[in-house]
């Protein structure tokens, strides 16, 4: 029999939620909306004068070269980081499942990238990349490939991807971990005595159960591509060289808080949550059709 709670308090409820519609409007609501407004006025950088311009700041977006270059360098940037960082978690993920003597100690190691700062993971991927010192640019000059990551706008973005998805692998392989718990152990002990091969009984059982936790991974590692890299590139490469790394958030961190573009880049992260809204849209309208659950 089902049971439904009813509150005889007719303020109780509103009272609950309180809380988070407060966080929600200080921290999302009222942001949005004064960057939606300011995105349509011109200001000075000592906001000494206001202009109402409409939609001058948005046009001159979309003529920009290199807001289009950092359009595509974004889009780039999170399926690159988004594709290495689910790939090679989930592959942890199925290894420290077998393993049986000392699992506890195997995922604790996996996990603790987790807790470092972006800009502490970036330093210490930076100095292992140093065109001077770093240890993986000496096996890279020992085998003939020159690495200079400060004028060579390829490396640099390679960099920052590998400096960023070796972050969020530990997230996405805590995810998979908990998704692979719950497949039966039943399923794949029947599809090994019919005689199907690991691989098989991995592509055709337990991925497919996987999707959810999948689908669920695919959206977070885009937002965090999107937004939560920003330490990490500006630590390494603050964008350059030549924009070579500059995603839309660090664009509009250099136009706003260094060119003092306040208009421009307001309308920017307009244009970034757009994009960010539609792309999950997109997703949770498309993608998660294919989710088994």
């Amino acid at each position: 029999m089902e049971k439904r709670v009813f509150f005889t308090h007719t303020f109780l409820p509103y009272l609950l939620v309180a809380p988070q519609i407060v966080i929600i409007y200080i921290f999302f609501l009222w942001p949005a909306s004064q960057a939606l407004i300011q995105s349509f006025l011109q200001e000075d950088p000592f906001g000494l004068s206001t202009e109402f311009v409409w939609f001058d700041n948005f046009a001159y977006i979309f003529h920009d070269k290199f807001y289009m270059k950092s359009l595509y360098t974004t889009a780039l940037f999170s399926l690159a980081v988004a594709g290495i960082a689910m790939v090679f978690a989930l592959f942890l993920a199925v290894m420290a499942d077998r393993v049986i003597r000392g699992a506890t100690a195997y995922k604790t190691l996996i996990v603790w990238p987790y807790a470092v700062a972006p800009a502490v993971a970036a330093v210490l991927w930076m100095f292992m990349f140093n065109p001077t010192v770093g240890i993986i640019v000496f096996f890279l000059k020992a085998h003939g490939y020159a690495w200079n990551h400060v004028l060579n706008g390829g490396q640099a973005f390679l960099l920052v991807v590998i400096a960023s998805a070796w972050k969020r692998i530990s997230y996405n392989f805590l995810f998979f971990l908990a998704g692979l718990q719950t497949v039966p152990k039943t399923l794949i002990e029947a599809a090994a005595i019919d005689g199907a091969k690991p691989f098989r009984r991995f592509w055709d059982i337990t991925f497919p159960l996987l999707t959810p936790t999948t689908f669920f991974l695919l959206v977070m590692n885009i937002i965090y591509a999107f937004f939560e890299t920003f330490g990490v590139i500006h630590q390494i490469t603050k964008g350059g060289p030549n924009h070579a790394t500059e995603i839309l958030v660090y664009k509009v961190f250099r136009d706003g808080f260094l060119s003092l573009d306040l208009g421009g880049s307001a309308a920017q992260s307009v244009i970034l949550m757009a994009i960010v809204i539609l792309l999950t849209v997109f997703q949770f309208r498309y993608i998660e059709t294919k989710v088994h659950y």
